[in-house]
């Protein structure tokens, strides 16, 4: 996969891994890992599915709609992905955290979803509920943080609360925070995200 991996400072911090929304590419999140943890390892990752020329992480079948069966198989081509690039870079596997955006925020719920110890802990910013009907692994231990938008016309508010309702259900630590805005990234929401990774 199309990738950045910036080597950070300090060995024992987790690397961050970047996932960008529809559209986006490598580059968008870049400074929000700045924000959170400067000292940290950077793996940001671009989409290897084109929606009309625009990257994303899997397909769709319309607005808010996935592609289940393409879900499933690009999880697992992202929880692979990951270990690889933990040999290729010389990181730990087992500390990775996942700043997502929309799209990118989807993925990482996925990944948590589908694979038990692929990941630390997750920042998702206005993500849905990946996939539902299904046996969530065990994530004790697991800290996901999640920033909903109160008018978000795309990521409807029950998503944000399903989600947090299904990851607890698995023993995960949720905290839900909500803007009084619609889909867009705000300031807001990376100082809250900062904060709550400090603290983990």
């Amino acid at each position: 996969m199309k990738h950045i991996f910036q080597q950070g400072n300090d060995p024992s911090r987790p690397t961050l891994l970047l996932l960008h929304g529809t559209g986006g590419t490598e580059q968008d999140l870049l400074p929000l890992a700045e924000k959170i943890d400067p000292e940290a390892n950077i793996l940001s990752v671009r989409g290897n599915v084109s929606e009309n020329g625009m990257p994303r992480f899997f397909r769709r079948l319309g607005e808010g709609v996935f592609d289940e069966e393409d879900l499933i198989f690009r999880t697992k081509e992202l929880d692979e992905f990951l270990d690889e690039a933990a040999q290729e870079h010389h990181f730990d596997r087992n500390n990775i955290v996942a700043v997502g955006y929309s799209n990118g925020a989807n993925i990482a719920a996925s990944l948590l979803f589908h694979y038990q110890h692929s990941l630390k802990a997750a920042i998702l910013h206005h993500p849905m509920v990946p996939r539902r009907g299904i046996d969530l692994p065990d994530l004790s231990g697991k800290h996901v943080f999640i920033a909903a938008g109160s008018n978000d016309p795309i990521c409807a508010p029950e998503e944000s609360k399903d989600l947090k309702s299904l990851l607890e259900g698995a023993n995960a630590n949720v905290e839900l925070m909500w803007e009084n805005k619609g889909h867009q990234l705000t300031m807001n929401e990376v100082i809250a995200a900062e904060k709550w990774y400090k603290n983990i």
